[in-house]
């Protein structure tokens, strides 16, 4: 791919190397014009030939070398590259972006405290998206060798802005993240391996591993310490949920209710718990208790996206389905790609006689639904709630 974007004036630099033969200035232009013409077709060996043989006609062009360089990146024949490229910057320093094809062949060579400099030029200053995304990547694995964790993190978030849509970027970033939090919570043990930290860190690391009775024994020892401490009954309502989905047992899920409860005596303006148990009620074939738990959230948090979504499911199956409209068009506006919300949205619209509106929905939500592989349906980790669940499939 950099190949691609190394583009010399090979034949000017020709002509202005000095006094040559006729003769040798058509070997020249014919060897550069087939090696050209190689790179463009992609038949790498056949365009390093060329420009060897350029090379030895006419050693004296940065240009020859350095494209020589390129298409020994391409070959992944670093340690030529890099001889090639230091040839290059003899003969005319400052020749352009060389830094980044320097830094790439030393990266792949596990040159990384030389590389790194020359990466990070490249990802910062480079205006060429490819160029740009490869001296990233090259940087997660630099950064990762070296054991400088914090800029690796760094670099995964700037490339997850420039490149959200692309699966590598996203595969080695989720690395890099998962990563960070193991050491950071290597670093926990260490420090503090009795402290309450740790003990609600080992009571999520089991919840989110579906350990739920160790996750409970955690939080109760958390408890134990610190009776009042925000947020732990919460977590204890979160897994006996997730126990009362995968085995319906009704003590589990009354569990839940209990501890949500319990959350909101010692904080009243915990939204969380507050979602769950309108989110509870609505399942349990409570509207009334739903709505109003809905709507108090809605009040006390605007913008929070699920509860809007959860309200909009409550009016739906009511008598006046139409009012459903307003909370879920704000859903949307708020997390655009949320399916659950333009599918109710589209349920909304078709009870309110906007046929049209439906229809702008429904394909919003197809769209979403034919894009995102089912085990990806979840809740943004910031929510940290229960998802909202699709019901039938609205009429055209």
């Amino acid at each position: 791919m950099f190949v691609d974007q190394v583009r010399f004036v090979i034949l000017a630099s020709i002509l202005c190397a000095g006094p040559i033969s006729a003769q040798r200035e058509s070997e020249a232009a014919r060897l550069a014009r087939e090696g050209q013409e190689a790179m463009a077709q992609g038949q790498m060996e056949a365009a390093k030939s060329s420009f060897e043989r350029l090379v030895a006609l006419e050693p004296s062009i940065a240009e020859v070398h350095a494209t020589l360089a390129a298409i020994d990146f391409k070959l992944k024949a670093y340690d030529e590259a890099v001889r090639e490229i230091g040839v290059a910057e003899k003969l005319k320093p400052g020749l352009p972006r060389l830094d980044s094809l320097l830094g790439l062949s030393l990266a792949e060579l596990g040159r990384f405290h030389d590389a790194i400099p020359k990466l990070e030029k490249g990802f910062k200053q480079t205006t060429d998206a490819p160029t740009r995304r490869m001296c990233g990547l090259q940087l997660l694995r630099g950064y990762t060798n070296l054991g400088r964790d914090s800029d690796a993190v760094q670099t995964a978030l700037e490339l997850q802005k420039l490149y959200p849509r692309d699966p590598e970027v996203l595969y080695h970033t989720g690395r890099i993240f998962g990563n960070y939090t193991y050491l950071t919570m290597e670093q926990l043990q260490n420090v503090a391996p009795d402290s309450v930290w740790m003990l609600q860190a080992r009571g999520e690391a089991n919840e989110s591993q579906k350990n739920y009775d160790a996750a409970i024994d955690a939080f109760n020892h958390v408890l134990s310490l610190e009776p009042d401490r925000p947020g732990i009954h919460y977590r204890l309502g979160r897994v006996y949920l997730a126990r009362f989905t995968e085995n319906r047992n009704p003590a589990d899920r009354d569990a839940a209710t209990r501890e949500f409860d319990a959350e909101l005596e010692k904080n009243p303006r915990n939204g969380n718990a507050l979602y769950e148990l309108a989110n509870l009620a609505a399942q349990s074939g409570d509207p009334s208790k739903a709505r109003a738990g809905f709507e108090a959230l809605v009040k006390q948090i605007p913008d929070f996206e699920e509860a809007l979504v959860g309200l909009g499911g409550v009016l739906l199956d009511g008598s006046a389905p139409q009012e459903a409209v307003a909370p879920l068009q704000r859903a949307t506006h708020i997390r655009p790609q949320d399916e659950v919300a333009w599918y109710r949205l589209a349920q909304a619209e078709r009870a309110a006689g906007n046929r049209e509106e439906q229809q702008r929905a429904l394909e919003a939500f197809r769209k979403l639904h034919h894009s995102t592989p089912v085990g990806m349906r979840r809740p943004d980790e910031d929510q940290d709630i229960t998802p909202q669940q699709l019901g039938s499939l609205p009429e055209n």
